[in-house]
């Protein structure tokens, strides 16, 4: 049991992280100031929520492990993230249309982690919601505008759908630790997740003008280590400085 604790805690640390810095690639080049802040600001919050995960991770791993070393110090197959959260930018709206598919998952995932058998968890969850809140609201907000907008815009972010969308299922095919942690009450509920996650795509398409695409074959693996060659490159720069200079601290 504790090694499907330590393996969820590490899926759930390393979507944030993958995702953040992903977001993070943004700062500088965003469409417009505001909006460059506000994915910057989501970077960080992510950032953030994995950093307070993977502490509560390395305390489990003991042997001198840090959120540094399981941030910077693991090779890609040891990471859970799924593969949407590694896939690139693109333009905007495939940015906007990423985070929308997995904000939509992750506030219904911490709206049931707060009520998680384990304390820490259930803390750690209660103290990231307000932030989760406002990603899904932000998201959904400019789904609609970049649907509902331009011609340009709603190419776009049908051209963003067709890309994502095969990987959106693999968020609902559950892990073994997935499954075992929902039995033991640390993730009450987790199987609720895909309807709620499906509801709230089709209320925010509807309004944005989209289709929902008809359910087909979907990408997998990211859970058991097995990444898009996306992975590599994001690794390759967000682990550079902590191996090339072994123990530096900020």
């Amino acid at each position: 049991m504790q090694d499907h604790l330590y393996n969820f805690l590490l899926y759930l640390g390393d979507n944030a992280l993958i995702l953040g810095h992903r977001l993070s690639e943004w700062c500088g080049h965003g469409p417009v100031l505001e909006q460059d802040m506000a994915l910057t600001n989501i970077a960080l919050d992510l950032v953030g929520q994995s950093r307070n995960i993977f502490q509560l991770a390395a305390k489990m791993q003991g042997e001198g492990a840090t959120e540094d070393t399981l941030a910077y110090l693991r090779d890609a197959t040891a990471y859970k993230n799924i593969l949407l959260v590694e896939q690139k930018n693109g333009d905007f709206a495939k940015t906007i249309l990423r985070q929308f598919f997995y904000d939509a998952f992750n506030y219904p995932c911490y709206q049931r982690l707060m009520q998680s058998s384990n304390k820490d968890i259930a803390a750690f969850a209660e103290k990231s919601m307000k932030e989760i809140t406002y990603h899904l609201k932000w998201s959904s907000e400019w789904v609609i505008r970049l649907g509902d907008g331009t011609e340009e815009s709603l190419r776009r972010i049908n051209e963003a759908l067709e890309d994502l969308w095969p990987y959106t299922g693999e968020m609902f095919k559950y892990a073994d630790f997935e499954i075992a942690m929902t039995e033991s009450g640390v993730f009450p509920d987790a199987a609720g997740i895909e309807a709620e996650w499906e509801q709230e795509v089709k209320n925010i398409f509807a309004q944005a003008g989209l289709e929902l695409p008809e359910k087909a074959w979907m990408h997998d693996g990211g859970k058991h280590g097995r990444h898009s060659e996306h992975l590599g490159y994001i690794l390759a720069e967000m682990q550079f400085l902590q191996r090339a200079y072994p123990g530096q601290k900020w």
